[in-house]
């Protein structure tokens, strides 16, 4: 970037930072008197959402420079393609978005978000890798989980904001992980019940990190993913519909890629196993409806 005084020019969208996730990119353009000036790249199917402030004066701008988007406002669907451009301010609730393609967007913000989001989110996501690290048997669990539970969150139906959040819990469920000592997590046979009590607590110290940051509105997904039916989960004991649906959906998506992947203790199920070991826990521990939405995504996919 060639500069004099306080005149830049840029020669690329790489920007002055850049961070790089799985649903695309970030950059960071140019910056000065609290705005900012970002290129935003998004994957195409994929959700993203505009979150509000505690600022009320905040103003995003968003100028699609290729692809096509959707989002529901007052429960019509609004058309977003290349050329057009939207912004919100003094936002009150969480609008979301889908891509239909593969999208670039010129994204100025009267706040400065870049590195809020960036540093936050790939805080949160390097414990995670930091996590999956600490034990081999569970190297890319989490991305599995998510992958089923986004499937099942779409094949339920669910809005579009709602999947969004399901995608980011099905990434962070196990991030309290990080705090269970090794010689626990790969233990190859029976846990006691004290080190067993130490695994419980991962779902409540998983809320804990991130409370106060970007993501703190996953808090009641994460603490409660292993909670059951019929109270018999932890760390609450919770029961029926006080689980929140999005804890359900993920409670079934962790628990099937766990038995469907070799573990220290015992090697992985068939996927038509698994299925059935959950069916019959349907009602009693798993939503049925949530069991059912897996069963019949899996049959689409021939894996059954």
């Amino acid at each position: 970037m060639t500069t004099m005084a306080r005149f830049f020019i840029g020669h690329d969208l790489n920007g002055i930072e850049k961070v790089t996730q799985d649903s695309g990119e970030l950059a960071l353009l140019a910056r000065g008197g609290g705005t900012e000036v970002m290129i935003q790249k998004i994957n195409s199917d994929r959700t993203f959402s505009i979150y509000p402030s505690d600022q009320s004066d905040v103003m995003e701008f968003f100028f699609v420079l290729e692809g096509n988007i959707t989002t529901i406002v007052n429960g019509e669907e609004k058309h977003i393609k290349k050329g057009n451009y939207f912004y919100v301010y003094d936002l009150h609730e969480v609008l979301t978005f889908n891509t239909k393609s593969k999208a670039t967007l010129l994204y100025i913000s009267s706040l400065p978000m870049f590195y809020l989001l960036s540093n936050q989110i790939r805080a949160m996501t390097k414990i995670v890798e930091q996590v999956e690290g600490k034990d081999y048997y569970t190297h890319n669990h989490s991305s599995r989980v998510q992958n089923y539970s986004i499937k099942i969150a779409e094949k339920l139906h669910l809005r579009p904001e709602k999947i969004d959040d399901i995608a980011w819990a099905g990434i962070l469920h196990d991030i309290g992980k990080i705090n269970i000592p090794d010689e626990i997590l790969n233990k190859p046979g029976r846990l006691t019940p004290e080190e067993f009590a130490i695994i419980k607590t991962h779902p409540s110290e998983g809320k804990r990190m991130i409370e106060g940051t970007l993501l703190e509105y996953l808090s009641e997904i994460i603490a409660q993913h292993h909670e059951r039916l019929d109270g018999s989960g932890y760390p609450q004991g919770l029961k029926g519909d006080n689980i929140t649906l999005g804890a359900r959906i993920i409670a079934v998506a962790d628990s099937f890629d766990a038995m469907t992947t070799d573990r220290p203790y015992k090697k992985a199920m068939h996927p038509r196993d698994a299925i059935t070991e959950l069916k019959s826990l349907a009602g009693i521990q798993f939503d049925p409806k949530v069991v059912a939405a897996l069963e019949e995504i899996l049959k689409e996919e021939d894996k059954l």
